[in-house]
């Protein structure tokens, strides 16, 4: 390239002697009146510039002159450093280049941040997107995510994948989130829906023959924002026709497990686990469940029914873990308060001292069947929920994960996946008064379940399935429907009449009714998987340009207010005033 012969993290003691060209920002300037040293970075590394005035003045004249973010180009002979200079944290410590000649190519203003600070304001990094980007740990993270993402397409291409894109606007369908919304200007008062997925487009390719599709989509929800959570993100989207759900199960893993290889990472091994859910609901609290550690949770419901402690003995269910730590009586009231806010009534307890003594005001009303039951080893704590399962699943789940973190119980030498299967149908909907979709209305009925479809709607499981990795959800799918009177059974299970359905998904029961292949699919969370490979917290942080969590864009000030001409083309009128 005319602008530089290579970049600025690859030389090495191999090179010195060879007079080339580099360019990029300036890192750190020391000036020491006469010698000037530059630091010179670009996404490959630094390499350290020398401008002696003695033999390159005017190039120390423009050296005097530079400041941090300016943007060089420098021509010289890469020389050895004395040995006294070498820097052994950079990769180039061993090497510099003599500055001949030095251009300044670009000159920046005073930054609002050093890009070597640490804790500045999310809001503040975002606002200068452009500078953040050029931090180390951006360049790594969006450079891992091309790593990963080309890892995928090349075993779907290997697996005979064909990619095919689909539109964003579309028709908008009841699938667990709200759209946003287009409005037409050819059409006033008509709208369309950005795709929460391409759910249905991937159907319908492979009811068009296209048996192996997939794409990195692009998807919208309407949803408050979080950390795993952006108003639009990329998913690995992907449907098969003749499939069953071991198909399925085995293309993905194939892809994490090639994403893994490309960065050099150990892959887990496969197959990953298999979880069903009700097993995983009983054993962790969550359906997505952080496998990296035990402690998991014990049904005491019925060793209680009898039990002299009245709570347990009159309680549906009674369930506990055990934590191995013996908390203090000021730990165990916070945990209280904790469950409590959980939906707890309390929290029963059972402290179980260095010496293996247990200590709890409820332990004098326990048989000694019940003690021995519970006995746990020295220094640690048996806490209990006692109340309707639900509630019971929801507090010890919660306690869980916390006590995980607060006694950083989790292995972080591990890397838990698990497949979470043979979810629920359908979900009752106190909200509603009847019931909805556990998955999306297309997720097909586990094979003889079919006929609890009406007799039995909470009774009948699903072919549905997620992906978990060390807590985190990082997607779902299922095998769906293909029969489209089961599909019109499903429609009405959910309290969706035929002129409801047609109206909704009409396009679809008519494709179903021209010769639909059994098929399945799944669809990876990208950038919740990317933030896991990175090891970032939260998907922002592997994200060129994200939101905020109050959905605004700091960057262009986006949403904005749009003027009420604009508004009149498009048949639009706002309630009240933008703020």
């Amino acid at each position: 390239m005319s602008w530089r012969d290579t970049c600025c993290g690859e030389l090495r003691r191999d090179d010195v002697g060879r007079r080339l060209t580099v360019a990029g920002w300036v890192d750190t300037r020391r000036d020491h009146g006469g010698l000037v040293f530059v630091d010179l970075r670009d996404h490959t590394g630094v390499l350290q510039l020398v401008v002696n005035p003695e033999t390159a003045r005017e190039a120390a004249e423009a050296a005097h002159q530079v400041r941090n973010e300016f943007v060089l180009r420098a021509e010289g002979e890469v020389v050895a450093r004395a040995d006294e200079n070498l820097n052994p944290n950079l990769p180039t410590g061993a090497v510099e280049l003599r500055v001949e000649r030095l251009a300044v190519v670009s000159r920046s203003e005073p930054l609002p941040f050093q890009l070597d600070e640490e804790g500045v304001d999310e809001t503040l990094r975002l606002r200068y997107r452009w500078l953040d980007l050029r931090r180390e740990r951006m360049q790594r993270n969006l450079r891992l995510s091309h790593t990963a993402i080309a890892a995928i397409r090349r075993t779907m291409d290997e697996l005979g994948f064909v990619e095919v894109w689909t539109p964003s606007m579309t028709k908008g369908t009841p699938e667990g989130a709200r759209d946003f919304l287009v409005p037409v200007r050819l059409q006033p008062g008509r709208f369309f829906a950005l795709a929460q997925s391409p759910q249905l487009f991937k159907q319908l390719c492979v009811i068009g023959g296209i048996d192996r599709y997939y794409q990195i989509a692009t998807c919208w929800r309407d949803e408050d924002l979080r950390a795993d959570r952006q108003f639009e993100f990329r998913q690995l989207d992907v449907e098969l026709a003749f499939a069953e759900r071991e198909d399925v199960l085995e293309v993905l893993e194939r892809c994490v497990v090639a994403s893994f290889e490309a960065l050099g990472r150990e892959p887990p091994p496969r197959p990953f686990a298999r979880l069903p859910y009700r097993e995983a609901m009983l054993r962790y609290g969550s359906d997505k469940p952080d496998l990296r550690f035990d402690l998991a949770i014990e049904d005491a419901t019925e060793v209680t029914r009898g039990s002299g402690f009245g709570v347990f003995a009159n309680a549906p269910a009674v369930r506990y873990l055990t934590a191995p730590q013996a908390f203090s009586r000021s730990e165990l009231e916070r945990l209280e308060r904790d469950a409590k806010e959980l939906g707890a009534k309390g929290l029963a307890y059972l402290v179980y001292d260095e010496e293996g003594q247990v200590r709890s005001p409820i332990a004098k009303f326990l048989s000694e069947e019940e003690l021995a039951r519970f006995g746990a080893e020295p220094a640690s704590t048996v806490l209990f929920a006692a109340d309707r399962p639900d509630v019971v699943v929801r507090v010890l789940g919660g306690l869980r994960a916390q006590l995980a973190k607060e006694l950083d119980l989790a292995d972080r030498r591990r890397d838990a996946f698990a497949w979470i299967v043979d979810f629920p149908l359908f979900e009752w909907s106190e909200e509603h008064g009847r019931w909805t979709f556990s998955h999306h209305p297309f997720t097909g009925v586990r094979p003889g379940d079919e006929e609890w479809i009406e007799s039995d709607p909470g009774g009948a499981l699903s072919e549905a399935y997620d992906l978990v990795w060390n807590g985190w959800e990082l997607g779902s799918g299922s095998i769906r429907i293909h029969d489209q009177d089961v599909q019109r059974r499903i429609f009405a299970a959910l309290g969706m009449g035929e002129e409801e359905a047609e109206e909704k998904f009409g396009f679809l029961l008519e494709a179903l009714r021209m010769g639909a292949p059994p098929h399945g699919g799944f669809a990876l969370g990208i950038d919740r998987f990317v933030a896991l490979l990175a090891g970032e917290p939260n998907i922002r942080e592997v994200t060129a340009f994200p939101k905020v969590a109050s959905g605004s864009d700091p960057l262009t000030g986006a949403p904005t207010a749009m003027p009420d001409a604009v508004l009149r083309e498009l048949g639009i009128s706002t309630i009240g005033q933008p703020q």
